[in-house]
């Protein structure tokens, strides 16, 4: 696990090697925007399953699309800017927005008949179920 120093002004690097970390990784200006959006994503497993949750805030299922061809799965979409015309003057826009795709090879042992996906709340929950007729886990003796 890596400590991180507390900075509570995000704009003034607290080291020379977070000042670059942030001039290179993040947005020019520290604006974010369009075609930046990579949703967070978390995936557990537990001996039966596979679940994949994603964090997309705001959207609507019909905007997601999931795609599983061979033993891959891609989660592809879009959230939008709502370019809404009553002069809001933002002071601060620290969502992104855009099209993001992102991609998950599979282990063998999943069953990709019986995969299912919600969406509630703004998180995406993919569970991907483990076949029990192929053993991912074998334990070998030693002659």
């Amino acid at each position: 696990m890596t400590l991180i120093k507390y900075n509570p002004n995000n704009y003034k690097p607290t080291t020379f090697n977070s000042f670059f970390d942030r001039f290179f990784n993040d947005d020019f200006f520290g604006v974010k925007g369009e075609s930046n959006f990579t949703p967070q994503v978390d995936i557990s497993e537990s001996e039966k399953e596979f679940e994949i949750q994603f964090a997309l805030p705001g959207m609507k299922k019909e905007d997601i699309k999931i795609d599983l061809n061979d033993d891959r799965l891609t989660v592809s979409g879009e959230r939008k800017l709502k370019n809404e015309k009553n002069e809001k003057n933002y002071h601060s826009v620290e969502s992104y927005y855009g099209a993001f795709n992102r991609s998950f090879y599979l282990p063998d042992n999943v069953n990709v008949e019986k995969v299912d996906a919600s969406y509630r709340d703004g998180v995406l929950n993919i569970v991907l179920p483990k076949d029990e007729k192929k053993v991912s886990k074998k334990t070998i003796l030693i002659k």
